[in-house]
């Protein structure tokens, strides 16, 4: 019975050295008493692709099908394009924002609405480097794989793309 399953907690970070630069995610699920970590990383690619990225490879790691997750983030970035709606809109409006230009990092929305719509998810901020456990475990996670070598090219990365930053969301 899908209704008798106990929620999952997703936690997650992303890292780079530059915006752009080598970045690396990290991911720590919890259910109950049972914890996954999972880390990987990029030659070149932003903060806010690796935000994203931790909690596309989070959600894809549900093997559960309509499961409750709920995912605590430190990126205002993530959690308010989706808390906020404007994710929906972006997708609804051909992935532009409302000043008309273009989204930034198409690909991986793209992915994570997928991955998305299999769940029920929920998002949480959480303040970073404040000490919250999971927060800072995946923050060691992310900065260990970032700076891993050999780092995989980032294919979806387009350089050249002005990346938003978490206080520019007003704008979005």
């Amino acid at each position: 019975m899908d209704n008798a399953r106990p929620t999952i907690y997703l936690f997650t970070d992303g890292a780079s050295s530059g915006n752009p630069g080598p970045g690396g995610y990290g991911i720590v699920l919890r259910c109950g008493s049972l914890v996954k970590e999972m880390s990987g990383g990029f030659a070149r690619t932003t903060n806010n692709r690796m935000e994203l990225m931790a909690v596309i490879v989070g959600l894809e790691a549900v093997k559960w099908q309509n499961a409750i997750v709920q995912v605590c983030s430190d990126s205002k970035y993530v959690v308010d394009a989706v808390s906020k709606g404007w994710l929906f809109s972006w997708e609804r409006n051909g992935w532009k924002k409302s000043d008309r230009k273009k989204v930034e990092n198409i690909d991986l929305w793209e992915r994570f609405l997928t991955v998305y719509r299999q769940h029920k998810v929920t998002f949480e901020w959480v303040h970073g480097h404040a000490g919250h456990p999971e927060n800072e475990r995946c923050d060691r996670l992310a900065v260990a794989a970032r700076e891993a070598r050999p780092l995989p090219e980032d294919l979806g990365y387009e350089p050249g793309v002005t990346e938003t930053t978490d206080t520019d969301l007003t704008l979005l």
